[in-house]
């Protein structure tokens, strides 16, 4: 009777499907759910710490089908409404920048990606930042789903900030906050060629303070500087939307009149003289006041650059000046 046990038992070792292989399976399959869920947690975990939103969109559907948890530190809004409903990625661009973010996903559609994406979205809290949200096209995910676009999307408002503070300090003025000789007349050459293509008047102003360097002689260059400060205030203020004003020497500023025919130039002229006269400076032995000498060209037929206006706005300013202080004179 024990032979007999022990063949049934070594038998039932060989055989499948019995109990010992059974348990030996289930044994395999708990470990590897305990695989998989180690690898579902770190991967849950890598997710979560990286300063960056991934995104999976079905462009079939219209369905966002994945959003990293970063969606709501970066976008101040719920993953749960984004993933129930796309509307609520569009509600969270910018108006303005709203085509440009839809048409860019179907460059990425045709190209198979889009890199340069860059746009504006206003958080849940009503912050405006600054997004930078690569797009690539990933593999469908099956025969009852579309395209797939996958993407990681990157605040990167500080970095626009630095690029504008850096960009305002190449082109700025930095005493006088306009522009500084070389924006100015970047931007005075495409208007004048614009201007040369298309028939359009356009005028050409040059200032200068007068009695400057006296100025600061008498009162110093801390009083200099403010001068010239108020001086390129008037100018902000007097002139019209589209004009362009800067600095473009010592105490000399000039401005750049797009569109604006030659009696409307002069009455420009005249405002910003007007506006120069009522400055009021203090100083310790009185206050006192200050002028500029003015001159004043527009577009000719044989003009053939800006320098030929400058040419002429410069001899104008220099007559100006020998013909007495506070005066305008036309080139």
């Amino acid at each position: 009777m024990g032979l007999a046990t022990d063949r049934r038992e070594s038998a039932g070792r060989l055989m499948p499907g019995t109990e010992a292989e059974t348990l030996l399976a289930l044994m395999h399959a708990r470990a590897e759910v305990a695989r998989l869920s180690d690898r579902e947690q770190l991967l849950s975990l890598l997710l979560g710490s990286v300063n960056a939103v991934l995104w999976a969109f079905d462009w079939k559907a219209q369905r966002m089908i994945y959003v990293s948890p970063a969606y709501e530190r970066i976008f101040g809004r719920s993953m749960a409404m984004l993933l129930a409903d796309y509307g609520e990625w569009r509600n969270s661009i910018y108006p303005d920048d709203l085509v440009y973010a839809r048409v860019s996903m179907l460059d990425a559609l045709e190209q198979g990606a889009v890199e340069t994406r860059e746009y504006r979205i206003i958080r849940g809290d009503g912050q405006l930042r600054w997004i930078s949200d690569k797009c690539f096209l990933g593999r469908s995910g099956g025969h009852d789903r579309g395209p797939l676009l996958v993407g990681i999307a990157e605040d990167i408002t500080e970095r626009k900030r630095m690029e504008g503070e850096l960009e305002r300090l190449a082109t700025t003025d930095v005493l006088t906050q306009s522009s500084n000789r070389r924006h100015f007349f970047e931007c005075a050459g495409r208007e004048f060629d614009h201007a040369r293509q298309f028939a359009t008047p356009v005028a050409f102003l040059l200032l200068d303070i007068d009695g400057f360097k006296q100025i600061n002689s008498e009162h110093g260059h801390a009083v200099g500087d403010q001068v010239l400060q108020q001086v390129a205030r008037c100018g902000a203020s007097v002139l019209r939307r589209g004009d362009l004003f800067g600095r473009i020497g010592g105490e000399e500023f000039a401005a750049l009149l797009p569109g604006c025919a030659p009696d409307l130039a002069e009455q420009i002229a005249l405002r910003l003289q007007g506006e120069i006269e009522r400055l009021v400076f203090p100083a310790p032995g009185g206050d006192f006041t200050v002028s500029a000498s003015f001159g004043l060209t527009s577009l000719r037929a044989d003009d053939a650059d800006l320098a030929s206006l400058f040419a002429r706005a410069d001899h104008a300013v220099h007559q100006a000046r020998r013909e007495g202080p506070n005066r305008i004179v036309l080139g």
